[in-house]
């Protein structure tokens, strides 16, 4: 075994120094990359964004179910036009909630007996004008307690508290729910917005006042509005960030209803772009391998947006500076390269 082990050893002793030919030390690893420069340039793309309308801040009025109830009947489903007082809802009180009402009726009862006793005695001068004073406040508490759990019984037919549409149903037939719990929201015809998904680098581009076409469903006209707000936080599911647009006031479009839409985005002249063949991600973080001294440095970026094969850099590199645009996803910081 020994003997057989020796030209082996030679062989690779071999390829050792002929890996080491260039000053590099024979044992560190160096990958073999293709490199490109960043440099300045413009970029601007039209960009398709998807998304759905929704209510708007002020447009959206909830109704929650007043005590303990058991959902009968749900009258007008999502999607539904309603006018103010319309059914949405109809709940029954649950088995506890009837046995406290039941159970404040009788302790309104035996109040008002303790009242009337008490109002007896103090006319036989047996009590004092304090203790029918005590009983009368003790039996208009029992009395407040039986109309309050009566009205909440009463109240469980949710009604529309104005024109609108209902967007959201948070229980079904059969369902019981606990007192205050939200069963259903009425959104308003006028306070409309629309709601897009956009990847990271597109929502940072827009501004509020970009004008965004938007294209609704069933073949209506197309329209443009302004973009009102831009939301960079990342969606965890989606992975997209939140742009905001209002919709005028009779475009005919419901809350729910899917949109379309397109912006036109640009990094403006002189903007740094790289090829986007050298763009990594990190969780979420994208970054790129800069080349200098024979090795490859990891630089963390904020990117731009991005059209054709190439992208906008933000910040996290300067001009002239060589990533890599092969050979990236073998690479460590610090990792001796070879270019192609």
């Amino acid at each position: 075994m020994i003997r057989s082990a020796a030209p082996l050893l030679a062989l690779l002793l071999l390829a050792g120094c002929s890996a080491g030919g260039d000053g590099e030390n024979a044992g560190d690893p160096v990958a073999l990359v293709t490199l490109a420069r960043a440099e300045p340039g413009a970029i601007a793309a039209e960009v398709t964004l998807f998304g759905t309308a929704e209510s708007g801040a002020t447009g959206k009025q909830g109704l929650t179910a007043a005590t303990d109830a058991v959902v009968t009947r749900i009258v007008a489903p999502v999607g539904t036009r309603v006018a103010r007082g319309d059914v949405i809802a109809v709940l029954t009180p649950a088995p506890i909630a009837r046995l406290d009402l039941a159970k404040a009726a009788t302790d309104a009862r035996a109040a008002e007996a303790a009242l009337a006793r008490a109002q007896r005695l103090r006319a036989d001068g047996l009590v004092s004008d304090a203790d029918v004073e005590t009983a009368r406040a003790a039996a208009a508490s029992a009395r407040a307690t039986q109309a309050s759990l009566a009205g909440r019984a009463g109240s469980l037919t949710l009604r529309a508290p104005s024109a609108g549409f209902v967007e959201t149903l948070a229980a079904r037939p059969g369902d019981m729910v606990a007192a205050g719990t939200p069963i259903a929201t009425v959104g308003s015809p006028d306070d409309v917005r629309a709601r897009f998904g956009a990847d990271p680098a597109t929502a940072r581009a827009l501004r509020p006042g970009t004008m965004i076409g938007i294209v609704p469903a069933a073949g209506r006209a197309p329209f443009s509005v302004p973009v009102a707000s831009v939301d960079p936080a990342v969606d965890p599911q989606t992975r997209l960030a939140s742009v905001f647009a209002r919709l005028p006031a009779g475009s005919g479009i419901a809350s729910g209803e899917t949109l379309e839409g397109k912006v036109r985005v640009g990094s403006g002249v002189g903007a740094l772009t790289i090829p986007y063949a050298a763009l990594l991600d990190d969780g979420g973080q994208p970054f790129v391998f800069v080349v200098s001294g024979g090795a490859a440095h990891r630089r963390d970026v904020e990117t731009g947006p991005a059209t054709g094969d190439r992208i906008a850099v933000i910040k996290g590199i300067a001009a002239g500076d060589l990533v890599v645009t092969q050979g990236g996803t073998a690479l460590e910081d610090g990792m001796k390269v070879r270019t192609r």
